[in-house]
């Protein structure tokens, strides 16, 4: 059975850090696309970032981000504990929200954001509070 499992949420202030991980088993995640979602209440859900699988570009994975977490927020990959991880700097209280990590088995050297339809394996959510 494939599994993602989020952890890593909590309560943070303004400008400060979170990391989250993403846990899989059941498959490999270097093998797959990976993407961060998330959602707050009252609105839909959104693309942060994506990372491609490994083997996709020289680099071991290409990454985008979204405009509002670029330059705070950084997706990367530990082959060796099969998790990806969601480095969350300078937190600002609109990132307040439930974050998902999906995956997707895509073979592209690039990663677009959506929304995540296309995405075909999900974890539960982790939830992510901004506040002073």
């Amino acid at each position: 059975q494939l599994q993602l499992v989020e952890s890593g949420g909590g309560l943070a202030q303004p400008g400060g850090s979170l990391r989250l991980s993403c846990a899989a088993s059941g498959f490999t995640l270097s093998d797959v696309m990976i993407g961060w979602f998330r959602q707050a209440p009252g609105k839909e859900r959104e693309g942060v970032g994506c990372i491609t699988r490994t083997g996709a570009s020289p680099s071991g994975g290409s990454t985008t981000y979204a405009d509002s977490v670029k330059g705070r927020f950084t997706i990367s990959r530990d082959n060796a504990e099969n998790t990806v991880y969601l480095e969350m700097n300078s937190l600002k209280v609109e990132d307040t929200a439930v974050y998902y990590c999906a995956a997707r088995f895509a073979p592209f050297q690039t990663c677009a954001l959506s929304s995540g339809n296309e995405y075909a394996y999900w974890g539960q959510g982790t939830q992510v509070t901004v506040s002073s």
